[in-house]
């Protein structure tokens, strides 16, 4: 394996104080932003709004006719090609269009909405060059039930992790391997917020990865801090971890680093439609990255020692005082749970 490191030795859990501090900075800063703006942005998918079928006498590009769109200020429309002509060069005849809802009653919104999409076709490639199928209105309701499937399959992804984390290690690895991720998307949002970028179907999508691969990274470390747990029964639990995070620095650059510069690539030269997606997994790898050493370690470091002390402080005589001297040790044991 490559290393980038040779034999690092940093104090990982002296410097969690730094790590809590620069989270609670950036969790304030974003929440702040989204309570001051009254909510974070959402996208069409989760608001509503028109959907128009159109059908073009000849085939036309995605791209071009989001440039028509454009001009009538519909540029963040959703265009979706749903012909089978000229699949294989990327043009279609038939197209959905899919632009935001306007104020106002059901009737009205559609007849506006369909009236800015047909102003701006007719300006690019002239009146009798295409034809409207069929229009129809997507309610709010459905943006809210969107909304609400999409905060329950993150609860579930996450309620699953935590049962697969405390089976193969603790309970306590699992709890803070969630908390973790729980920070990384609340951070995230916050991001999201602070530099006005919109929440869509794709960007649920990317919080997802972003939860999988952030559980991943945190899952190398403590596997590793499990194996070092039983071959160095003598010393201290928060330098057993030091050493677990130093082991596995190179393969987290490596992994992280590489991931990063390719979403990074997606971000500046995807386009409009990926922007939101990629910036996602921009902001949440180097989130996810950083919480797996900063915030879940010392999250278990911290556990145990409240639980070794609490153990020290009800326990009386000479067993006691073992008790005292090998807590950090014998109590921070993992159980094992099969080989890797």
């Amino acid at each position: 394996m490559i290393e980038f490191f040779k034999e690092p030795n940093i104090d990982w859990m002296g410097k969690a104080k730094y790590f809590y501090a620069l989270s609670a900075i950036l969790l304030l800063a974003g929440w702040v932003s989204i309570f001051a703006k009254g909510g974070l942005y959402y996208d069409i998918d989760f608001k509503g709004g028109t959907n128009v079928d159109i059908r073009f006498n000849q085939p036309r590009s995605t791209d071009d006719i989001r440039k028509a769109l454009s001009t009538q200020g519909l540029g963040k429309s959703e265009i979706q090609a749903s012909g089978s002509a000229a699949l294989g060069s990327g043009t279609s005849a038939d197209f959905l269009i899919f632009v935001e809802r306007k104020a106002g009653s059901e009737e009205e919104a559609l007849d506006a909405s369909k009236a800015q999409v047909l102003a701006a076709l007719n300006a690019a490639y002239g009146q009798g060059s295409f034809e409207v199928r069929n229009a129809e209105i997507v309610g709010e309701k459905v943006g809210a039930e969107l909304r609400r499937q999409a905060v329950f399959v993150t609860l579930y992804a996450l309620g699953g992790m935590l049962l697969y984390i405390a089976f193969r290690f603790e309970w306590v690895f699992g709890a803070a391997a969630v908390l973790a991720v729980f920070h990384d998307v609340l951070i995230t949002l916050g991001f999201f917020s602070l530099l006005h970028f919109e929440i869509s179907l794709t960007v649920i999508a990317a919080l997802l990865t972003l939860v999988g691969y952030s559980m991943n990274d945190t899952i190398v470390i403590f596997d590793r801090v499990r194996e070092n747990n039983r071959l160095l029964r003598r010393e201290n639990f928060a330098q057993i971890v030091n050493k677990s995070i130093n082991q596995t620095l190179s393969r987290t650059i490596l992994t992280s680093g590489l991931t990063f510069l390719t979403v990074l690539v997606l971000f500046l030269m995807g386009g409009q439609v990926l922007r939101a997606f990629s910036f996602a997994l921009v902001v949440g790898i180097v989130v996810g990255t950083y919480s797996s050493f900063g915030i879940a370690a010392p999250l278990v470091v911290w556990w145990h020692r409240w639980r070794d002390q609490g153990a020290a402080s009800v326990g009386t005589g000479p067993a006691a005082g073992n008790k005292t001297r090998n807590s950090e040790t014998s109590t921070a044991r993992l159980a094992p749970a099969g080989r890797r």
